[in-house]
């Protein structure tokens, strides 16, 4: 339940104390039954008696305020929309808020009853139990009821709590709040795997992916009866925030209110309709940014994300038509082996314009060896951050070198996209360049590619040190090796790559390096783990987005908030200083707020020269 208490305090409390009322009332009703049964009662007992009747007393007032502060929110404030452009079931509109009453009801009448039978007996012992202070106060309310009249109301109280639990029973299994059961079973049952590597792909009936239900992996199944539907998944969406059609919410709600609807004959084999008619719409698939923000919030360990990875494989396997930028994108990697549709020979073009000469882990050993990625090589605005990375480097005195034009994109995006076979390929012809090379560690620039290498090679017998190179940096600068000869006067703010933040969550090292550097750090309210997308990841940035708002231009917006003298946006990632420098410049921010890597700033601070007039004129004490 962290990372919900952390984004919504309120509802968090009141969803507690139903929680732990519910958990607790397993032993409340048992004992409640044999008091019927047998006349045993904990009424004014001491001891343990006494702990248990005020546990059971505080709880059922937290579970009756905290449901009616629920109930009120559902359909009060209404706080749970999905916008027109989602896919929902016709069942399911109407289901959400007949659930939520049906359940809301029972647990106000259940717990309500239990709580007014304990006063209505408080009554009858005509003196207040201490170890039941609330029943006690509303046992004041039955002074002057007669002898019969208390105990028809006891009798009536006590059937209608337990009945209550029989007449909900057949209903239970049908409602959200199976997920009570489903959900422990679902994090119990979760296969330990880092976040950054995807499972394989299924396989069935010649199909890669999955375009049916039977065809998704059992968990995958469990996860829409393991949903609370809350919702946080949807919030902290990217594309459902910039008003696309996906809802990480509505593809588990849809799966499960079509299986509860067919579960038998699901069970018995029957062939379900295909996943783009009854959970999802092609245009979510295509909408989703991979940043696992719905996977990393979701209180019950459910991976929406990987539903619609299988269903991208499975469209491309079939060979469904492609966004023609994406298309492009996919055949210039597997014809050069990057997105960009350079020849091989040219990525390393940028290193010829340095005053030195960068060895060739090929030929002769190095202790890192530096996997420089497509957007860091090949995209003009990008590559005097690559040189400038280069610099540091070399001033450090690091014994580094790359691997010319036999590095390939490492595949991280073009397996999130669903091309399967590619990124295998892709990965092959890496491996191969990579057993040329003599080399202690890897250092990259892209913290997708350090995801890929570090995450998603291992399965095919890599393993070496993956660092990425603010890493690098903030060790070198704290031990001196890189000495800050200016300190800069600004304020910053930092954006955390998914790939980097969330996914491997290396938070502290570009910050370790901005606070190094004397800048002002000020964070946005999504930060760290938490941090938004800039809607490139998932093969949004070779996407047509259609002229519809980016997430890139919504965080722009969020940075500016921070301040009038807020100069910097910081980035660690080529694609963020791709996404962002655009994004500066679409919401009419440009001149107002600088775009700028981390590295540029360490080499302004270092005193590197030629570094500073060109990245940026950042204020230092020296002036």
């Amino acid at each position: 339940q962290r990372p919900i208490f952390r984004t919504r305090p309120v509802v968090s409390l009141l969803h507690a104390g139903v929680f732990f009322a519910f958990v607790f009332y397993g032993l409340v009703n048992i004992l409640d039954l044999l008091e019927g049964f047998t006349g045993f009662s904990t009424l004014h007992r001491s001891g343990v008696a006494a702990l248990y009747n005020l546990i059971a007393d505080l709880l059922s007032v937290a579970a009756l305020a905290g449901m009616l502060g629920l109930l009120i929110r559902r359909f009060g404030l209404r706080p749970f929309r999905f916008n027109q452009r989602v896919l929902l079931l016709p069942s399911v509109r109407f289901g959400i808020s007949r659930d939520s009453a049906i359940v809301g009801s029972f647990i106000l009448l259940h717990v309500g009853s239990r709580w007014i039978g304990q006063a209505v007996r408080v009554a009858e012992s005509g003196q207040p139990d201490w170890s039941q202070p609330t029943a006690s106060l509303v046992a004041t309310l039955f002074h002057g009821w007669s002898e019969a009249a208390l105990t028809m109301a006891s009798h009536v109280t006590w059937w209608l709590a337990l009945g209550l639990i029989l007449a909900f029973l057949p209903y239970f299994p049908y409602s959200k709040h199976i997920h009570l059961f489903m959900a422990p079973l679902n994090l119990i049952l979760r296969e330990a795997r880092p976040l950054g590597q995807l499972e394989p792909p299924t396989s069935s009936d010649g199909t890669i992916g999955a375009e049916r239900l039977e065809q998704l992996r059992w968990y995958q199944l469990l996860d829409a009866y393991a949903c609370i539907m809350c919702n946080r998944c949807q919030d902290v969406c990217p594309a459902h925030g910039t008003g696309r059609a996906l809802s990480p919410a509505a593809l588990e709600i849809n799966k499960r209110y079509y299986l509860n609807r067919n579960l038998a004959a699901f069970a018995g084999g029957a062939t379900s309709p295909p996943l783009l008619e009854i959970a999802t719409s092609k245009e979510a698939v295509w909408s989703c940014t991979t940043c696992a923000a719905c996977v990393r919030i979701c209180p019950v360990g459910n991976r929406p994300m990987l539903d619609l990875i299988d269903i991208r494989r499975a469209l491309v396997n079939r060979g469904d038509p492609l966004d023609p930028n994406l298309q492009s994108a996919l055949e210039s990697l597997a014809r050069y082996g990057n997105s960009f549709g350079k020849p091989a020979r040219q990525r390393a073009r940028w290193a010829k314009e340095l005053p030195f000469s960068i060895k060739d882990a090929r030929k002769e050993p190095v202790e890192y060896l530096w996997f420089v990625g497509d957007f860091a090589s090949f995209d003009p605005r990008m590559q005097e951050n690559t040189k400038t990375v280069a610099q540091l480097f070399q001033a450090a005195g690091l014994d580094f070198g790359i691997l010319y034009e036999d590095e390939r994109n490492a595949g991280n995006d073009v397996r999130r996209v669903g091309e399967e076979g590619l990124f295998e390929m892709l990965v092959e012809q890496n491996l191969a360049a990579l057993k040329k090379a003599q080399f202690r560690a890897i250092v990259t620039t892209d913290p997708h590619t350090y995801n890929a290498l570090k995450n998603e090679y291992p399965a095919y017998g890599f393993q070496v040190p993956v660092y990425h190179y603010t890493e690098v940096l903030a060790e070198l600068l704290e031990r001196g090796i890189l000495r800050v000869q200016q300190p800069l006067r600004a304020a910053v703010t930092y954006h955390d790559p998914c790939y980097l933040g969330r996914y491997n969550r290396i938070t502290a090292a570009p910050r370790r390096i901005i606070r190094a550097l004397g800048l002002e750090l000020r964070e946005m309210p999504r930060h760290g783990e938490n941090t938004y997308c800039c809607g490139a990841g998932g093969g949004q940035i070779w996407m047509d987005s259609g002229g519809q708002e980016r997430p890139s231009e919504q965080r722009i917006r969020e940075a500016v908030a921070l301040g009038d003298d807020l100069r910097y946006f910081v980035v660690s990632c080529p694609k963020d200083m791709a996404m962002y420098s655009d994004a500066v410049k679409t919401t009419g921010y440009e001149g107002r707020l600088t775009v700028i890597d981390v590295a540029r700033l360490v080499a302004v601070a270092i005193g590197i020269d030629g570094v500073e007039r060109e990245a940026a004129p950042v204020e230092s004490e020296a002036r």
